[in-house]
């Protein structure tokens, strides 16, 4: 029940990450539309790693529960 729970917590605060990640990139990057490359700095940065963490600690979680 513990696992159940924090994988739904995760799962809230993996989505508020992802939402507050900078907007513009979005599929034209794959396409060619985008030739800018811009440097993670500040929050953003920060920003970046915490959904990495989380999203690594979202599938610990979900392998942790299917077991």
């Amino acid at each position: 029940m513990f696992i159940l729970i924090a994988q739904i917590l995760v799962s809230i605060i993996l989505i508020v990450l992802v939402i507050l990640q900078a907007k513009g990139g979005g599929l034209s990057g794959i396409f060619g539309g985008s030739t800018n490359y811009h440097a993670k700095r500040g929050v953003e940065k920060t920003l970046f790693y915490a959904t990495i963490v989380t999203s690594v600690l979202f599938v610990a979680l979900a392998i942790a529960n299917a077991i």
